[in-house]
């Protein structure tokens, strides 16, 4: 099943299958190793419900639910 990475839940992880956005944005995320193929998990999500925090390459990153609903996953069963 494929669903937007903002819309995971706290422990939840999954593969990304594709960044799906405006160029700079897309950029960005690569960047900072959100890349297709790479294992996230959604390890936490601030009071307000943004930013949310995830786990990924070994390292924890914050991001934006509107940079984090351009990353499409497939969910890990």
């Amino acid at each position: 099943m494929q669903k937007s990475l903002k819309d995971f839940a706290v422990g939840q992880s999954g593969k990304v299958v594709k960044v799906v956005s405006e160029s700079k944005i897309r950029r960005r995320l690569y960047d900072m190793g959100v890349t297709h193929g790479v294992e996230i998990k959604l390890t936490k999500v601030a009071p307000m419900g943004d930013p949310l925090n995830v786990e990924l390459r070994g390292y924890q990153l914050s991001l934006r639910k509107a940079e984090a609903e351009n990353v499409v996953m497939e969910v890990a069963e």
